[in-house]
């Protein structure tokens, strides 16, 4: 079984981007973020009311950081002090070597390849620090620009499950992606 250390917290630097733990600090961006209507179109799960519920997030984030139980990193382009996003790998499995993968971008920062660096560096330090095997992505089908990311890194489709998620009064389908360490090739 793996043992995961999060401490002290690893800062990941790629060409544009630094990836480093999340605070109060970002409070507001991460409200921007996750009440985003265009970024959450696909995420089926209800917007955050009010900073409050950001802070209570946060704390949710630090204790899986502490807890060493999942990883996530604010994504912040270098020299800026303002949060664009979020990758993590959280829901991990020691006993399989798994975990999932998430990620979301502030609209205006999309499609200039920010996110393609930022999960190629949170795989690195999945596959070869955390030791990881596997790594999923569950994400909405009809999600065509994180299909196309996670493709374009390697992910292959392994499922798509008929209307398994309820929410807002719908069933809406599920989709989901896996790579395997040994077909990473971005090492």
């Amino acid at each position: 079984m793996l043992t995961f250390n999060f401490t002290p917290f690893p800062t990941i630097e790629t060409e544009r981007l630094l990836l480093h733990r999340m605070t109060k600090n970002d409070a507001d961006e991460i409200f921007r973020l996750r009440s985003d209507k265009k970024i959450t179109e696909y995420l089926d799960r209800d917007p955050p009311k009010s900073i409050e519920e950001i802070y209570e997030w946060l704390i949710k984030v630090d204790a899986e950081i502490d807890e060493n139980r999942g990883i996530s990193w604010g994504m912040y382009l270098k020299g800026e002090p303002k949060l664009i996003g979020s990758i993590g790998l959280w829901r991990t499995v020691p006993e399989h070597h798994y975990a999932e993968i998430g990620y979301s971008l502030l609209n205006e920062y999309q499609r200039k390849g920010l996110m393609f660096e930022a999960m190629i560096a949170a795989l690195k330090y999945g596959f070869n620090e955390m030791q990881l095997h596997r790594v999923e992505a569950n994400i909405n089908p009809l999600n065509i620009p994180s299909q196309a990311i996670l493709e374009k890194a390697g992910f292959v489709k392994e499922a798509h499950f008929k209307e398994n998620y309820y929410y807002n009064g719908n069933y809406t389908d599920s989709a989901i992606y896996c790579l395997l360490s040994k077909n990473f090739k971005f090492k």
